[in-house]
């Protein structure tokens, strides 16, 4: 049996594959390709195929292949239900439909954050407990629950959406502190503000930007992103005292700010736990960064 796997990240920019060693967690042969030329194509599974057949030529002995998935897929892992960024996935068997083209391989499908959290476990720099949680911030905010080293999936299989959760405002979380969004906050915060900042006053304010000018010790950056890891912190109080699990992993494009919105985070935590949970709860940064998705597409193999 081979101790290499093929992993699949599918994103709303790019398709990332590699082969993944599972013992080193060592990528080889790695490919990416922009997802909109697949989707403008009208047969975005089959662009996949095709990939995914130059990939098994080039790597004989893999016999595994693990896809993660931005959206919503059936419990048993077998069909993609709804992925907003690419609808003409939505309702279809994909494991079915690529087990009928490589009949001597084998497929798995997760959502990526499932599949990026697992990858954690497997691959990251830090040993993880069993059970914990993980937050991911980008576009939009995403999430997982590794419980006994396994995925929860909740009842009808796409459990921790906390991106969608209730959050201040009269928006949900993700709409809230999103890129986008974050954006939006910043902008607001700066047309009031009357200090000393080098934060621009228009749409060349960027979070890139904004991690930069925090990084200098810019007071209107460490605000906004002071009111961030408050709005962060509660959602994490609700998914804390709804799983009972205290270890919470950040990740994701936005991860980059986690020293800035940590202290407002863990003050949040501080004022609305309590001390079953003050005493055991741990915040830490994901190890994997750009390499997650596709290291944890590859752990679903194992």
């Amino acid at each position: 049996m081979s101790d290499k796997y093929l992993g699949i990240d599918i994103g709303g920019t790019n398709v990332k594959m590699g082969i993944v060693d599972a013992t080193s967690g060592k990528i080889n042969n790695f490919y990416s390709h922009d997802t909109e030329s697949w989707r403008e194509s009208g047969n975005f599974a089959k662009r996949l195929a095709e990939a995914i057949a130059v990939c098994f030529s080039e790597n004989q002995g893999v016999e595994k292949c693990g896809i993660g998935i931005p959206g919503l897929i059936s419990r048993d892992r077998e069909t993609i239900l709804e992925v907003t960024a690419i609808p003409s996935l939505n309702n279809l068997a994909l494991k079915s439909y690529l087990s009928r083209k490589f009949p001597d391989k084998v497929f798995f499908l997760e959502n990526d954050a499932n599949a990026a959290a697992l990858g954690e476990y497997y691959f990251g720099s830090e040993k993880l407990p069993d059970d914990y949680m993980f937050v991911t911030l980008g576009t939009g905010v995403g999430g997982a629950a590794i419980i006994d080293k396994l995925v929860f999936k909740g009842g009808g299989g796409n459990a921790m959406e906390p991106g969608h959760i209730p959050s201040r405002n009269g928006k949900v979380l993700e709409r809230n502190i999103g890129k986008n969004d974050l954006i939006e906050m910043a902008l607001k915060f700066r047309a009031s503000y009357t200090g000393t900042t080098v934060l621009p006053n228009d749409d060349s304010m960027s979070t890139t930007g904004l991690v930069a000018a925090a990084t200098e010790g810019d007071e209107l950056a460490l605000k906004i992103f002071d009111e961030m890891g408050s709005i962060l912190g509660d959602g994490i109080v609700s998914m804390i005292r709804l799983l009972d699990i205290t270890t919470i992993l950040i990740g994701g494009g936005l991860s980059a700010s986690y020293d800035f919105i940590l202290p407002a985070t863990k003050r949040q935590l501080d004022y609305w736990l309590t001390e079953y949970y003050l005493d055991k709860y741990v915040i830490k940064k994901a190890t994997l960064g750009n390499d997650a998705g596709l290291l944890g597409a590859a752990s679903l193999c194992f």
